[in-house]
């Protein structure tokens, strides 16, 4: 059992290595577009609401 723990955790350590990892200047700039994505999707969402709040109000009055 100990065995067949200790090279689990080997193999994941092999698997780690062989990862290959973002730079420093990718991170930036996918954050950096995430954020930009997050924005402009929470400024259409806004808008798509607002809208809707105003047909169904209009609606309403009916």
């Amino acid at each position: 059992m100990l065995q067949r723990l200790t090279d689990y955790f080997r193999g994941v350590r092999g698997e780690i290595r062989r990862v290959s990892w973002p730079t420093r200047s990718e991170v930036i700039s996918f954050t950096a577009l995430i954020i930009l994505l997050v924005i402009v999707l929470t400024f259409y969402i806004w808008g798509v609401d607002t809208i809707l709040q105003i047909l169904i109000r209009f609606l309403s009055l009916l």
